[in-house]
């Protein structure tokens, strides 16, 4: 197991096989489902055949992008995961045109019983700053739905600004009404910090 970084309260850490459960645990709450899918809870066979080979397989690729396990460093309890990799990676978002190959998409999926703790702005700040000052990244992109303002107030609070809203349609995200379906995308890049 690699540890990727450690902030004051957390670890991040890379994935592993015995990781199925957490992540069955994390997607099994509709609450932190909602943004994602409505509220739909990923099954554990999806996890276990899909999601999590698919974690693992960053590592196999990248150094240093990827998922991340993130647990607390006062009881290493797994709260969630954070991404930082080439957002070209991300197929709905390549798809969609809306990223480009010279940026990282940061992200984040926390268990609700940490919601509201503040571990969402301290582990993207911390990898914001490794990725300009250690990575040679040269920026940093984000997005969720405006209806998500926990996530879009992550992403304010550690330096990304807001560049365009676009909207999904239904076949893209089914699940959720018209008005929740507007995305809110965010940049940062490294000579706006540095």
């Amino acid at each position: 197991m690699k540890v990727l970084l450690e902030t004051e309260r957390l670890i991040l850490r890379s994935f592993t096989a015995e990781d199925a459960e957490n992540l069955f645990q994390l997607d099994s709450d509709p609450k932190v489902m909602r943004f994602i899918n409505g509220g739909k809870p990923t099954e554990y066979n999806t996890i276990k055949e899909q999601v999590l080979p698919k974690f693992l397989g960053y590592y196999q690729k990248y150094d240093r992008f990827g998922f991340w396990a993130t647990v607390e460093k006062s009881n290493n309890e797994f709260i969630g995961w954070f991404h930082f990799y080439p957002a070209v990676e991300n197929q709905f978002a390549v798809e969609l045109q809306i990223v480009n190959s010279n940026e990282i998409a940061l992200g984040y999926r926390l268990c609700q019983s940490t919601w509201g703790k503040g571990y969402a702005t301290e582990a993207s700040i911390a990898l914001i700053n490794k990725g300009f000052l250690e990575w040679d990244v040269q920026r940093v992109v984000a997005w969720a739905l405006t209806v998500n303002k926990a996530s879009t107030r992550v992403m304010e609070k550690v330096g990304l600004k807001l560049e365009k809203e676009f909207v999904f349609t239904e076949s893209q995200l089914p699940n959720l009404q018209p008005s929740e379906r507007i995305i809110a995308f965010y940049g940062l890049n490294k000579n706006q910090v540095l």
